[in-house]
């Protein structure tokens, strides 16, 4: 299994910690944020990619 440590386990941290701050910053309903949180908590790597690819942005991204 593909196992990140040392700096490239302290990027992966600070990218999750973004996508976290980002979703709870977006204008999705909660559910959605609730899912989306979920799925980059689980699944770090994948969940990030798949947010940041699909994932819905940022309130202020949208003004």
């Amino acid at each position: 299994m593909f196992e990140l440590t040392g700096i490239g386990g302290l990027i992966l941290l600070a990218l999750d910690l973004w996508a976290l701050i980002s979703i709870f910053g977006s204008s999705a309903d909660t559910g959605r944020k609730v899912l989306w949180s979920l799925l980059v908590i689980v699944l770090p790597l994948l969940g990030f990619i798949i947010w940041l690819i699909a994932g819905p942005r940022s309130a202020s991204s949208r003004l």
